[in-house]
């Protein structure tokens, strides 16, 4: 089992259920392929360094979690079929 960092962006514009259900599904994403989540934090909403989309700000979440090497092509899967995401960086540690 490998050690990763997952940092992703939610949009802001959608309600707080919404965003918890994001943060829900991508946890169920890494532990249904055999990953464990170490910690989850969730920064809140944060100003972009530049516009994306023509927004100026969204949610950001940091997971630590150890899986299985498959499971960070799932995740970036799973981030391109969910149009909540606006970006996410998966970091091997």
């Amino acid at each position: 089992m490998n050690k990763y960092e997952l940092l992703y962006i939610i949009e802001n514009g959608i309600s707080d259920e919404a965003k918890q259900e994001v943060v829900d599904k991508m946890a169920e994403v890494i532990t249904s392929n055999g990953g464990e989540i170490e910690s989850t934090d969730k920064w809140g909403t944060k100003k972009y360094a530049y516009p994306i989309d023509y927004k100026t700000e969204g949610y950001y979440v940091l997971v630590n979690f150890s899986a299985p090497s498959n499971v960070p092509e799932e995740i970036k899967r799973f981030n391109r079929n969910t149009d909540e995401l606006v970006r996410s960086m998966i970091i091997k540690k």
